[in-house]
């Protein structure tokens, strides 16, 4: 089992940044990929991130592309979500997630997932 509890979410002006984290427990960190997701209001939930479990891949979706980024610390056991330029459409509730598989980061099939945290970009 692994445990995952996600902070950092706010309310931000468009154009603003956030940074959320997720600190992991349970199992040894480093042997998971990681990802982010989101779910706005009245829509599914959808990939946002990953992060192989060494951190040398990542994986984003488009519509994010060179304005989050994603990155890991193993030693703290905290996976970063760094958000940047945020739009009115990023507004969300941002989850975490463990992945045990092995090889590159996925978009889907994780294992383990936080409770998540409400980001909102305001117009």
């Amino acid at each position: 089992q692994v445990q995952l509890a996600e902070s950092g979410g706010g309310l931000v002006q468009a154009g603003g940044s956030l940074r959320l984290s997720c600190a992991a427990s349970g199992r040894t960190f480093s042997n998971y990929a990681m990802g982010w997701f989101r779910r706005a209001p009245g829509k599914e939930r959808e990939f946002v991130a990953a992060i192989s479990s060494s951190g040398s891949s990542t994986g984003y979706a488009d519509s994010v592309k060179g304005r989050f980024t994603i990155s890991r610390d193993n030693a703290k056991n905290t996976v970063y979500l760094q958000m940047h330029s945020l739009k009115p459409e990023d507004t969300a509730v941002y989850y975490c997630a463990a992945d045990r598989r092995v090889g590159q980061p996925r978009r889907s099939g994780y294992d383990y997932w936080g409770r998540g945290t409400q980001v909102t970009v305001s117009s």
